[in-house]
């Protein structure tokens, strides 16, 4: 196809309305070869060869249906901008041309020929994949998928608007259950939206608390290791400053020389060799 949204609807009436083999040569002609194709009542899945399915497919529902009697309601288009006065739809995106996905709104009338007056008249939404290969123009058919609402799509098997009406019955059933469920457990539903307030409030709270806290945490911190580092300090050059106290009164005589500091396990205030001072615990030897 050169242009989707002009040339589908010509596609979709020569699918369902031509003949078997204008339905071959369509199918060939705008179908990639490993095309998949997703119906409420088959799937084929995308490998190589798929587009065989598909043919049998169709070829199937031509022979269940000869004649069909089908209409595309709509193809819709982006309108990305506020509507001119022209325009009457802000926004109908039937075609995501950014994706390469087409939006069909079709009506069609099935009629099973083995059934006596058997006229399944259903509306149906089909979503086309489209692809384009590398330096081509036309786009092909990657991905077919028929959509069905449930009263729709029971009518193929119960036909004058039994199906119809057994359907409405349950959905509009399934909406007063709905109803009463509501009403009923409406506590609980404000019970819910309590604690989901409470949490979120208790989350704000817990949330400036911390903020707030980070800062005099991360200052004790500090002072604490301050204190340790300090103290370490203190024990580490507590020996030093007594080297350099002593060192002092040992160099009266003027000479400055280096000198050791050892404990002293014996009492006394000098050496034999006369090199031991004695101060208290300590010895200084000059």
């Amino acid at each position: 196809m050169d242009n989707p949204t002009e040339d589908i609807t010509q596609v979709v009436h020569t699918l369902c309305q031509g003949t078997p083999d204008q339905q071959t040569k369509a199918i060939n002609t705008y179908f990639t070869p490993n095309a998949s194709f997703t119906h409420p009542f088959c799937r084929t899945g995308s490998f190589d060869g798929s587009r065989n399915l598909i043919h049998a497919i169709y070829k199937w529902y031509k022979l269940l249906s000869p004649k069909i009697e089908l209409n595309v309601n709509s193809i819709g288009k982006i309108y990305h901008n506020p509507p001119t006065s022209n325009q009457t739809n802000t926004s109908i995106t039937a075609y995501d041309s950014q994706n390469l996905i087409l939006y069909l709104n079709i009506t069609q009338i099935f009629s099973i020929w083995l059934i006596p007056f058997h006229h399944a008249n259903v509306t149906l939404t089909t979503e086309l994949h489209l692809t384009r290969p590398p330096n081509s123009r036309k786009y092909y058919i990657s991905a077919q998928n028929d959509l069905y609402q449930n009263d729709q799509l029971i009518r193929f098997f119960m036909p004058f608007g039994l199906g119809e009406l057994s359907m409405h019955m349950w959905q509009y059933s399934s909406t007063m259950m709905c109803v009463f469920g509501a009403f009923l457990l409406a506590p609980a539903t404000r019970l819910q939206q309590s604690w989901l307030e409470e949490r979120e409030g208790n989350g704000r709270r817990n949330g400036g608390v911390d903020s707030s806290s980070s800062s005099p945490s991360s200052r004790a911190e500090d002072e604490m290791r301050s204190l340790v580092s300090s103290a370490m300090e203190g024990v580490g050059h507590k020996r030093p400053e007594g080297r350099k106290r002593h060192s002092s009164n040992a160099g009266v005589s003027g000479n400055v020389r280096p000198i050791e500091v050892t404990d002293a396990t014996a009492s006394g205030s000098s050496d034999s060799n006369g090199g031991v001072q004695q101060f208290g615990n300590m010895q200084v030897i000059t």
